[in-house]
């Protein structure tokens, strides 16, 4: 029971904070009709893992590395990855996607079009992940 208490009290604190009086409240939640209208977005966070193939010559993981960037740089101009990037680490988390699509399908979809992917090198998990609408990472 003692474990419950804490977050159930911060989450307490969190709604009473956003329910107090409205200058609080920052002003993409102000309802006015001069101020922006809040949204939130869906998008999809795709963890990209460590493959089971990763057995390839030096030169051929090189091509396969080039042409992974060649297809986020792809995707990226088509407006379907907000943002990329590799992990700081030498572990299974190799790097992140943020996708933009119209549902799971499409995302995982586009994620199989990764050279990385094909050759098994690279595997990954997809989830659905909220933003507030506009939010731009690439400017």
């Amino acid at each position: 029971m003692k474990r419950t208490i804490l977050p159930l009290l911060l989450a307490l604190v969190v709604c009473a904070a956003f329910t107090s009086e409205r200058s609080a409240v920052p002003s993409t939640f102000n309802t006015t009709d001069t101020a922006p209208k809040y949204e939130m977005k869906q998008y999809w966070m795709v963890f990209l893992l460590r493959g089971t193939n990763r057995n390839q010559d030096s030169a051929t993981a090189a091509n396969i590395q080039a042409g992974h960037i060649a297809n986020i740089e792809r995707l990226h101009r088509e407006g379907k990855i907000v943002m990329a990037g590799p992990m700081g680490s030498n572990k299974d988390l190799r790097g992140i996607f943020i996708m933009d699509a119209k549902d799971s399908a499409e995302a995982a979809s586009l994620v199989n079009t990764d050279p990385a992917i094909i050759a098994g090198r690279l595997r990954f998990e997809l989830h659905p992940w909220w933003c507030a609408k506009g939010t731009y990472i690439f400017k």
